[in-house]
Protein backbone atom coordinates (compact mmCIF):
# COMPACT_ATOMS: atom_id res chain seq x y z
CA UNK A 1 0.00 0.00 0.00
CA UNK A 2 1.12 3.85 -0.43
CA UNK A 3 0.89 6.66 2.15
CA UNK A 4 0.49 10.01 0.00
CA UNK A 5 1.61 13.09 1.88
CA UNK A 6 -0.53 16.28 0.16
CA UNK A 7 1.95 19.06 1.30
CA UNK A 8 2.43 22.83 0.78
CA UNK A 9 2.05 26.18 2.72
CA UNK A 10 -1.12 26.97 4.39
CA UNK A 11 -4.34 27.81 1.69
CA UNK A 12 -2.29 25.59 -0.95
CA UNK A 13 -5.57 23.44 -0.69
CA UNK A 14 -3.95 20.50 1.33
CA UNK A 15 -7.09 19.60 3.46
CA UNK A 16 -9.59 19.78 0.11
CA UNK A 17 -7.44 17.74 -2.25
CA UNK A 18 -6.56 15.36 0.36
CA UNK A 19 -9.98 14.80 1.45
CA UNK A 20 -11.03 14.65 -2.35
CA UNK A 21 -8.54 11.99 -2.89
CA UNK A 22 -8.99 9.67 -0.13
CA UNK A 23 -12.46 9.88 -1.20
CA UNK A 24 -11.57 8.50 -4.50
CA UNK A 25 -9.30 5.92 -3.91
CA UNK A 26 -11.58 4.95 -0.99
CA UNK A 27 -8.63 5.41 1.42
CA UNK A 28 -8.57 6.95 4.91
CA UNK A 29 -7.60 10.36 5.16
CA UNK A 30 -5.54 12.31 8.31
CA UNK A 31 -5.94 16.21 8.70
CA UNK A 32 -2.45 17.20 10.14
CA UNK A 33 -3.95 20.21 11.65
CA UNK A 34 -6.19 18.00 13.78
CA UNK A 35 -2.99 16.66 15.52
CA UNK A 36 -1.73 19.73 16.46
CA UNK A 37 -1.11 19.69 20.56
CA UNK A 38 -3.76 22.31 21.86
CA UNK A 39 -0.81 24.39 23.15
CA UNK A 40 0.37 24.57 18.89
CA UNK A 41 -3.10 25.96 17.95
CA UNK A 42 -3.26 28.49 20.95
CA UNK A 43 -0.03 29.87 19.73
CA UNK A 44 -1.00 30.22 15.61
CA UNK A 45 -4.57 31.41 17.02
CA UNK A 46 -2.52 34.20 18.92
CA UNK A 47 -0.80 34.83 15.48
CA UNK A 48 2.67 33.52 16.52
CA UNK A 49 4.75 31.45 13.94
CA UNK A 50 5.47 27.34 15.50
CA UNK A 51 9.12 26.70 16.26
CA UNK A 52 10.86 23.64 15.29
CA UNK A 53 10.70 22.67 19.08
CA UNK A 54 6.64 23.69 19.08
CA UNK A 55 6.81 21.06 15.60
CA UNK A 56 8.75 18.20 17.04
CA UNK A 57 5.51 16.47 19.29
CA UNK A 58 3.18 17.26 16.61
CA UNK A 59 6.27 15.41 13.63
CA UNK A 60 6.14 12.70 16.14
CA UNK A 61 2.57 11.80 16.27
CA UNK A 62 2.57 12.30 12.60
CA UNK A 63 5.48 9.65 11.81
CA UNK A 64 4.29 6.91 14.04
CA UNK A 65 0.72 7.89 11.71
CA UNK A 66 2.92 7.07 8.69
CA UNK A 67 5.05 4.22 10.14
CA UNK A 68 1.80 2.56 11.38
CA UNK A 69 0.32 2.57 8.37
CA UNK A 70 3.85 1.50 6.20
CA UNK A 71 4.48 -1.48 8.68
CA UNK A 72 0.42 -2.60 8.38
CA UNK A 73 0.15 -2.05 4.61
CA UNK A 74 -2.60 0.21 5.11
CA UNK A 75 -3.40 3.27 2.77
CA UNK A 76 -3.48 6.87 3.89
CA UNK A 77 -3.78 10.07 2.70
CA UNK A 78 -2.22 12.97 4.94
CA UNK A 79 -2.85 16.50 4.70
CA UNK A 80 0.42 18.13 6.25
CA UNK A 81 2.42 21.10 5.48
CA UNK A 82 5.59 18.87 5.68
CA UNK A 83 7.27 22.43 4.90
CA UNK A 84 11.23 21.50 5.54
CA UNK A 85 13.30 18.81 3.96
CA UNK A 86 13.96 17.88 7.58
CA UNK A 87 10.44 17.52 8.64
CA UNK A 88 10.01 15.83 5.09
CA UNK A 89 12.25 13.09 6.20
CA UNK A 90 10.69 12.94 8.98
CA UNK A 91 7.58 11.30 8.05
CA UNK A 92 9.28 8.58 5.95
CA UNK A 93 10.34 5.33 8.05
CA UNK A 94 13.65 4.33 7.13
CA UNK A 95 14.28 2.03 4.31
CA UNK A 96 10.56 2.56 3.12
CA UNK A 97 10.86 5.81 0.62
CA UNK A 98 8.56 3.62 -1.90
CA UNK A 99 6.14 3.46 -0.09
CA UNK A 100 5.29 6.83 0.89
CA UNK A 101 4.76 9.99 -1.85
CA UNK A 102 4.64 13.24 -1.47
CA UNK A 103 2.56 15.88 -3.80
CA UNK A 104 3.76 19.68 -3.50
CA UNK A 105 1.02 22.03 -3.96
CA UNK A 106 2.25 25.16 -4.86
CA UNK A 107 0.48 28.23 -5.47
CA UNK A 108 1.45 31.99 -5.76
CA UNK A 109 1.54 34.06 -2.20
CA UNK A 110 -1.08 35.74 -4.00
CA UNK A 111 -3.86 33.22 -4.23
CA UNK A 112 -2.96 31.56 -0.84
CA UNK A 113 -3.41 34.92 1.00
CA UNK A 114 -6.32 35.08 -0.93
CA UNK A 115 -7.95 31.69 0.22
CA UNK A 116 -6.84 32.20 3.87
CA UNK A 117 -8.42 35.63 3.64
CA UNK A 118 -11.77 33.53 2.57
CA UNK A 119 -11.01 31.14 5.55
CA UNK A 120 -12.70 32.98 8.85
CA UNK A 121 -13.24 31.17 12.34
CA UNK A 122 -9.67 29.01 11.12
CA UNK A 123 -6.56 28.83 13.93
CA UNK A 124 -4.02 29.83 11.54
CA UNK A 125 -4.67 33.25 10.53
CA UNK A 126 -3.69 34.63 7.50
CA UNK A 127 -0.25 37.03 8.77
CA UNK A 128 1.38 33.49 9.45
CA UNK A 129 1.10 33.07 5.86
CA UNK A 130 4.86 35.02 5.18
CA UNK A 131 6.16 32.63 8.14
CA UNK A 132 5.36 29.73 6.18
CA UNK A 133 6.26 30.75 2.92
CA UNK A 134 9.42 31.95 4.56
CA UNK A 135 10.14 28.58 6.13
CA UNK A 136 9.34 26.60 3.01
CA UNK A 137 11.83 24.54 1.36
CA UNK A 138 10.53 23.91 -2.14
CA UNK A 139 11.20 20.06 -3.05
CA UNK A 140 13.66 19.41 -5.24
CA UNK A 141 17.17 16.87 -5.37
CA UNK A 142 17.74 14.93 -1.88
CA UNK A 143 14.16 14.26 -0.87
CA UNK A 144 13.91 11.19 1.22
CA UNK A 145 10.70 10.04 -0.90
CA UNK A 146 9.13 11.15 -4.44
CA UNK A 147 7.62 14.51 -4.83
CA UNK A 148 5.03 15.24 -7.24
CA UNK A 149 4.17 19.06 -7.35
CA UNK A 150 1.21 20.86 -8.77
CA UNK A 151 -0.44 23.97 -9.34
CA UNK A 152 -2.53 24.66 -6.60
CA UNK A 153 -4.37 27.24 -8.48
CA UNK A 154 -6.20 24.19 -10.52
CA UNK A 155 -9.28 23.03 -9.41
CA UNK A 156 -9.11 19.98 -6.40
CA UNK A 157 -10.82 17.44 -9.23
CA UNK A 158 -8.44 18.09 -11.47
CA UNK A 159 -5.56 18.04 -9.15
CA UNK A 160 -7.23 14.72 -7.81
CA UNK A 161 -7.17 13.18 -11.47
CA UNK A 162 -3.46 14.66 -12.19
CA UNK A 163 -2.40 12.97 -8.92
CA UNK A 164 -4.03 9.80 -9.57
CA UNK A 165 -2.40 9.65 -13.24
CA UNK A 166 0.86 10.48 -12.04
CA UNK A 167 0.87 7.91 -9.06
CA UNK A 168 -1.05 4.90 -10.95
CA UNK A 169 -3.55 5.08 -8.21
Amino acid sequence: MLVIVVMGVAGAGKTTVGQRLAAALGWPFVDADDVHPPANVARMRAGLPLTDADRAPWLDALARLVAEAVAERRALVLACSALTRAYRRRLVPPGTAGAVRFVHLHATPALLAERLAGRPGHFFPPALLESQLDTLETPGAGEPAPVLTLDAAASPDALVAEIRAALGV
